[in-house]
């Protein structure tokens, strides 16, 4: 490649497109694993839990698994970051996962520190983010279903309802 090659390929950031998505892909496959195992075995353990009547259980497994979805979210960060140092894009490893944190959450706290051809990085980085807030957010409104059944039929319980009533309500 001759150098007007390589200065239009940097002016277009097609660096940045091309290690973008590929670890947008990663990332996404990676959080998209992590979301069906802790998504399964949510449901499994509340569908005992609510069969065996546990239902302080079902609470206290739907508040784990949502600290490990928060924990994946933390992970992605630190993938995200871990590329940025791997590939030199940044100076310092606490940098890199500061940055891909800022970028990954969409807060923008830090400002554009990417070198030339790497900008787009960012916006790929943030779109990461925004699709994997919006897969957890959906997986924890159908977590909520046997959460706040749970609940109800606890608080039934505890007024003394009947448990011909409490087994019917779902």
């Amino acid at each position: 490649m001759n150098s007007s090659h390589i200065s239009l390929a940097t002016a277009m950031d097609l660096p940045g497109y091309i290690v973008g998505g590929a670890m947008l892909l990663l990332v996404m496959v990676f959080h998209g694993a992590i979301l069906l195992q802790i998504a399964k075995r949510y449901e499994v353990k509340t569908f005992i839990y609510l069969a065996e009547q546990k239902y302080s259980k079902v609470g206290i497994c739907f508040y784990i698994s949502v600290l490990y979805l928060f924990l994946t979210h933390i992970a992605e960060i630190l993938l995200w970051g871990f590329a940025l140092y791997s590939l030199k894009l940044l100076p310092a490893l606490g940098q890199s996962i500061l940055f891909g944190g800022s970028t990954y959450t969409a807060m923008g706290f830090m400002e554009d520190i990417l070198p030339e051809g790497w900008k787009m990085l960012a916006v790929i980085i943030a779109f990461s983010g925004m699709f994997a807030f919006a897969w957890t957010a959906s997986v924890m409104i159908a977590m909520t279903k046997n959460f706040r059944q749970a609940y109800t039929k606890l608080h039934m319980k505890k007024l003394n309802v009947s448990s011909e009533i409490i087994d019917r309500f779902e």
